[in-house]
């Protein structure tokens, strides 16, 4: 099998899995792949499933020697390119998908020609699918502050409820900003803002690319990142949730791809929208200025109006509003909760791309 098959091999597997992996014109996927894997790690990772199994049984589906694949597999573990776990008394691993998945593990080893490819490969299919595909890779966590007392809010929504759950907190250099200023592009906020947590105290002890924090310091990351203007999201689905990125739309691939959409709200938000009191608005646009999205503006009676189509509902145009003249309030439009888990996630995108829904 010449390179060039052995990652269009790939590719046709990683755009099997519920995440997707668009194909291009201009074959851009197959070079960014050929960045991070070499042939014979392309070749194996051609032949795994996205769930957990011993390297005889990828081996087997690859005709490879186990110890051969074992030891490969272990390599292709160091480098980020796929997952591993303890099964009974033996090592178990899995095929990760692109995004979010071993793209964003590959911070160590990220470069301006690796940068420069996956803005090119960006620009030409991922976009679209991330825009496009439901449900979302991601959704929006508001700004707990602003959203207004009387409304219930449900744990998985409140950013500080997904810290305080955990027993273990990291963080770690933001992948996207980095690939931004790679190609001469992005923004200068806050470069350490992706938040992980665990329920294994000590999880990030000793982890080279995410440093162990105290829960203290965790949440007071979230209130660094709001004081920047970065937007929380995490992965779209209620349980099992493990990480938070602050991010913004100048640099974040999801967040750049839906401030490009007519109607950002059908693709990534939050079960609220920003509604403004017209008495208190004063008319300062300091708000106008904080939205990234394009969801305010000023009325002909100089009172700001809010979008809805725009509107995410990420709270930071409250953060800055001198008179409290907007809060978050409930969306009436709210057909359906996220999936419950990360496995419902994976179904159900799965469904919609027309996939086989296993583990597969």
């Amino acid at each position: 099998m010449s390179q060039d098959e052995v990652y269009r091999q790939l590719a046709k597997r990683l755009d099997e899995t519920p995440n997707g992996f668009p194909s291009t014109e201009s074959g851009v996927e197959l070079r960014l792949l050929a960045k991070i894997f070499e042939p014979q790690e392309a070749e194996l990772a051609s032949a795994m499933r996205l769930a957990f199994e011993p390297a005889s049984a990828i081996a087997e589906r690859a005709a490879v020697e186990t110890g051969a694949a074992r030891r490969l597999l272990k390599t292709m573990v160091r480098k980020g390119q796929i997952r591993v776990n303890k099964g009974e008394g033996k090592l178990v691993f899995a095929l990760m998908p692109f995004v979010v998945g071993f793209y964003e593990e590959q911070l160590p080893r990220i470069d301006a020609e690796f940068a420069q490819l996956f803005e090119e490969y960006f620009e030409e299919a991922l976009s679209t699918e991330m825009a496009d595909t439901r449900p979302a890779i991601h959704r929006v966590v508001p700004v707990e502050e602003s959203i207004a007392l009387e409304v219930e809010v449900h744990p998985y929504e409140r950013a500080t409820a997904l810290v305080e759950g955990a027993k273990a907190w990291g963080v770690r250099e933001c992948i996207c900003r980095i690939q931004q200023r790679l190609v001469g592009k992005g923004c200068e906020r806050l470069v350490s803002s992706c938040l992980s947590f665990a329920p294994i105290p000590g999880f990030f002890d000793g982890n080279a690319e995410t440093k162990a924090i105290s829960k203290e310091e965790a949440l007071s990351l979230l209130r660094e990142a709001v004081e920047a203007g970065l937007v929380h999201t995490t992965g779209n689905y209620q349980d099992g949730v493990s990480y938070i990125c602050n991010c913004c739309s100048c640099c974040c691939g999801v967040l750049r791809s839906i401030a490009r959409h007519p109607t950002p709200n059908t693709v990534v938000r939050s079960d609220f929208r920003a509604v403004v009191d017209a008495d208190e608005c004063i008319s300062c646009v300091d708000c106008i200025a904080r939205c990234q999205f394009s969801a305010l503006s000023l009325a002909d009676g100089a009172v700001c109006i809010v979008d809805e189509t725009r509107c995410i509902g990420c709270g930071l145009c409250t953060t800055v509003c001198p008179t409290d003249a907007i809060t978050l309030q409930r969306r009436s439009d709210v057909a359906e909760l996220p999936p419950s888990d990360r496995g419902a996630w994976m179904a159900e995108r799965a469904r919609e791309r027309g996939l086989a829904v296993s583990g597969d």
